[in-house]
């Protein structure tokens, strides 16, 4: 799976024709299961980059009595491709939908599967299974939890004489002191962080994207002040930036570009087996006397779609994989790649989650994770990341650019709440 920075929604405008017509284009036998006689339905998944994903979840739907499920391999733009397809009747009756539910939710494009979900919804990690809730209702079942974290080499830190860092303060501090002419201190991407820190430095602060009140949460001088220690580490020259791949690949940090490198949860094994256990694992400090440890992590959902002929089939499958199932979820989430269980109890269970940084990793999850708010919109996440740029990148004023963005967020809470 992908970094989190690319599970996000896609504003479905410009191109939903063309989508539209390269759904139908794929038609409906990219892969049958055939375990059902019952009657047909369709799964949408978009393309994993893992192998054996496929033919797991080909085994899946082979394996339900109920009905005979058709699975469909989405390669291409996911995100746009189900936007459209969900207008029509030639969508998939279940799928993976991205982030937060809001769109499908308010445009009646999905069903409610609060019954399936409600006898088990204490035991999902209540971060991600929060943005699949609206007024009470629960509109998506969480898959798997990715997450990103901080790695950081140990002897090179030893031998810096850095702690690994538990402030903003000291990352920044410590960024500088592991900058070297071989090395960077920090790798936060090729663009300085602009495309996957999100609201992470925001959370780490003590604020919010949007509050458990409904109102913007950053809306708080902390915020400017943590920002501008984010364009105090690009001023520094203490990032590194160009390098061959990007924050999503561990590459940079196993080839010894960069002391430490901000990244996702599937880079571990790789990172263990280059390193040994020759580095560790951090949540993004905490910045300011009412800072927290930040986490960002997200999930796909299953989803039902409202256009569905066969709504009542669709809802059974999804409960039977995504609550009965739980060792189909198990494997999905660690036969593949690397990711935990949106269950707790099954997070607790695994064994390749149960010692060392992964272990660590699952604790920083649950203790720290946060995902985005389903009030985030696409508009809101557009402002944002516009302003953060000009922040990291330009040296813009944090108060003035976290001022405009305020006001775009405000804007479209007003919006969104009169649908």
């Amino acid at each position: 799976m992908t970094g989190i920075d690319r599970r996000r929604l896609l504003a479905a405008g410009g191109g939903v024709a063309a989508a539209a017509a390269l759904a139908t284009a794929c038609g409906s036998n990219t892969g049958r299961g055939g375990g059902g006689s019952g009657p047909g339905i369709s799964q949408w998944y978009h393309q994993y980059g893992e192998p054996g994903v496929q033919r797991a979840v080909k085994r899946y739907a082979a394996a339900y009595d109920k009905a005979s499920v058709s699975v469909q391999w989405r390669p291409g733009d996911y995100d746009r491709q189900t936007a459209a397809a969900l207008l029509t009747d030639a969508g998939p009756d279940v799928f993976e939908v991205n982030g937060p539910l809001l769109e499908q939710i308010q445009g009646g494009q999905v069903v409610d599967l609060t019954a399936e979900v409600e006898p088990v919804k204490d035991d999902f990690n209540q971060a991600v299974l929060a943005p699949k809730i609206w007024q009470g209702k629960i509109w998506g079942i969480p898959q798997v939890i990715d997450m990103q974290l901080l790695y950081y080499r140990k002897s090179l830190l030893k031998d810096a004489g850095v702690e690994p860092p538990q402030t903003l303060d000291e990352l920044v501090d410590a960024a500088k002191k592991l900058t070297t002419k071989k090395a960077k201190g920090l790798f936060l991407g090729n663009d300085g962080g602009v495309g996957v820190l999100g609201g992470t430095p925001l959370f780490a602060a003590g604020l919010s994207l949007i509050g458990e009140d409904g109102k913007v949460g950053f809306d708080d001088p902390a915020a400017a002040r943590t920002l501008g220690k984010i364009r105090q580490l690009y001023a520094d020259k203490s990032l590194l930036l160009g390098a061959p791949t990007d924050w999503s690949d561990p590459a940079a940090f196993i080839q010894g570009l960069t002391a430490m490198q901000w990244s996702g949860l599937w880079a571990l094994p790789q990172i263990k087996k280059a390193l040994g256990d020759d580095f560790g694992v951090l949540p993004f400090p905490k910045d300011g006397a009412g800072g927290k440890p930040s986490v960002p992590v997200g999930a796909y959902g299953s989803a039902v779609s409202a256009r569905s002929r066969r709504k009542a089939e669709a809802k059974a499958f999804a409960k039977w994989l995504w609550v009965d199932r739980t060792e189909y979820q198990q494997d999905f989430a660690l036969s593949y790649g690397f990711h935990i269980p949106a269950r707790i109890s099954l997070a607790k269970k695994a064994e390749q989650l149960r010692e060392g940084a992964a272990a660590d990793a699952v604790r920083f999850a649950t203790d720290h994770g946060y995902a985005e708010p389903l009030l985030w919109t696409t508009a809101d996440r557009t402002a944002y990341q516009d302003a953060l740029s000009r922040i990291i990148k330009d040296g813009a004023n944090p108060e003035s650019e976290l001022k405009t963005v305020v006001r775009k967020a405000h804007a479209e809470l007003q919006r969104v709440k009169k649908k």
